[in-house]
């Protein structure tokens, strides 16, 4: 597996880079068409082939982070401007390479919804294919995080609609959180400041954890500090089918990143975890946050065990999951804002 690198300063950069001009979405604007994180590249097809066009394409087919197997970030088509008729246009995720010497810097602008929803189309600009070469290489994980978001801030729409109620109860009751998993998740353990929600498949499982302890100081937000916490965490609530056995962190192949979750400082750590004393393991993602008000730690963490399948799209779309988190004093302010509690 490829090492874990982040920088977050990129996540600055998504903020300030990424120029909007959305499209208002119609009565009769079609569903949009393609596979989750499939991507269409329009491009001339000659310079696709230079240095140029294999940067970008060297950014869309980086490993995805934090699995134990090489699997593309995206699935990649791509078009010339000649052939990009109204069909092509109605595709989920669009990238326009535009190529002038109208510009003078290499820069984003992106549209929502113009001819398909739900639909992203990302422009990357430059004056000339050096500076794009260059651009798109300074910014490979701005790209990446973009349409992956995207994708995720999908999966969220459809938690919304349907996500499973008896897991959300459990979570308000024990943690006075809430947060939306998969219907599927219909299985579950519950133990002091401890809860596991899982498919329990043999195949594509999918689970959920949350758990809290209290926060002492800012070494709280730290790798080494979390896999300790998890490693002691995990061995109490998750052991294995035999004695000894029990779910533990691969730290060499973990890391960090500090990410904004509702405006809020959140540590996300992604890696590998394995059984001792078994063959089992996977990927798994974290997601570190504190309750102030109650000083302590709240953590949501999703994992996936499917030996015999790819594991992208099993871990992104749980990892959507954790975007949904609501803390209590989070929770609260939404009650207000919809009318269903007062200020305090």
């Amino acid at each position: 597996m490829k090492k874990l690198l982040y920088s977050f300063s990129l996540l600055a950069i998504v903020a300030l880079s990424l120029v909007s001009c959305n499209g208002k979405k119609g009565v009769f604007t079609p569903t949009s068409s393609g596979r989750a994180y499939e991507i269409l590249v329009v491009v001339d097809h000659a310079l696709w082939e230079r240095p140029a066009g294999r940067a970008l394409h060297d950014v869309l087919d980086a490993d995805v982070l934090g699995l134990p197997q090489s699997e593309a970030s995206f699935r990649i088509m791509y078009s010339s401007p000649q052939n990009y008729d109204s069909t092509l246009k109605l595709i989920r995720n669009i990238i326009v390479v535009d190529i002038q010497n109208i510009y003078t810097k290499g820069s984003f602008k992106y549209a929502k919804d113009t001819y398909a929803s739900p639909q992203i189309i990302l422009n990357i600009q430059a004056p000339d294919e050096a500076t794009f070469e260059q651009f798109v290489k300074e910014n490979k994980q701005v790209i990446i995080d973009f349409f992956t978001r995207a994708e995720m801030n999908r999966q969220i729409g459809l938690l919304k609609g349907q996500h499973n109620d008896f897991v959300s109860h459990k979570v308000d009751s024990l943690f006075g959180c809430d947060v939306w998993v998969p219907m599927e998740l219909a299985n579950y353990k519950i133990r002091k400041d401890f809860l596991w929600a899982s498919t329990n498949s043999a195949t594509a499982d999918r689970n959920l954890v949350m758990y809290s302890y209290p926060y002492t100081d800012k070494e709280t937000f730290t790798k080494t500090y979390f896999v300790h916490k998890r490693d002691s965490v995990m061995k109490v609530n998750l052991p294995g089918a035999s004695e000894g056995m029990y779910m533990m962190t691969d730290s060499l192949l973990t890391d960090s990143r500090v990410i904004n979750v509702h405006n809020d400082y959140t540590m996300e750590v992604r890696g590998l975890w394995r059984m001792k004393g078994d063959f089992m393991g996977g990927p798994f993602v974290s997601h570190v946050r504190l309750d102030k008000k109650s000083q302590r730690i709240i953590v949501a963490e999703i994992f996936v065990f499917s030996p015999d399948k790819m594991k992208r799209n099993l871990v992104r779309q749980m990892e959507a999951s954790l975007y949904t988190l609501k803390l209590p004093e989070e929770q609260r302010q939404e009650q207000i804002s919809l009318g269903v509690a007062s200020k305090e």
